[in-house]
């Protein structure tokens, strides 16, 4: 199967993109909610984790969402800690999912692809882009949170120059429709490369 990534920062527009693709009838991998659902579900992952952050990661059964993010803002290295314990997890559910899918190509989307490693297993990779401004602007209207909190997101994630010399394929998202068309020229180019 071929695999090919999307990644892009913070508020680049890589669910938008991943629509795109599904359009096309590829599946998509979202790596951050198979992460989320994974940190619920997984016994392995649960243990781990408190034994990482104490008995608060989890409020009756439930992820502590704001009481982990509040932690590894604060903490780089609790961050690397907590990705060693869920990464590996998602990875293993990622290729059992892959192993079902019957299209020509699955699609994985991970924000930080070249960060954790995951660019190794693919045979492609699409970055997303969107000016900064832009990129803060459209977080600050979809999440609750501050400007500063996403600059500190865009600080831990490799910026898009790096990605960009990294990847085989860019897409500059600032206006649906030319998002559309290059999304929609890649996938052409994706299938003529594969066949």
């Amino acid at each position: 199967m071929t695999i090919v990534g999307l990644t892009g920062g913070i508020g680049s527009g890589k669910t938008t993109v991943a629509k795109q693709f599904e359009s096309y009838g590829i599946p998509v991998y979202i790596a951050d909610d198979e992460a989320k659902k994974l940190m619920h579900t997984s016994k392995v992952i649960k243990r781990n984790l408190i034994k990482l952050f104490g008995e608060e990661a989890y409020i009756n059964n439930t992820l502590n969402r704001p009481f982990l993010a509040n932690a590894i803002f604060n903490d780089k290295s609790l961050l690397e800690k907590m990705n060693t314990i869920v990464h590996p997890r998602v990875a293993k559910h990622f290729d059992k999912w892959v192993a079902k899918q019957k299209a020509p190509y699955v699609l994985k989307e991970v924000a930080i692809l070249f960060e954790n490693g995951s660019d190794a297993s693919c045979d492609f990779i699409i970055t997303v882009t969107a000016p900064v401004d832009v990129r803060i602007s459209r977080v600050l209207k979809r999440d609750n949170t501050t400007e500063k909190k996403i600059k500190a997101i865009m600080n831990n994630q490799l910026d898009d120059a790096e990605k960009i010399k990294k990847s085989d394929f860019v897409i500059v998202n600032e206006e649906l429709e030319t998002t559309k068309e290059q999304s929609l020229k890649i996938h052409h180019q994706i299938l003529k490369e594969i066949q």
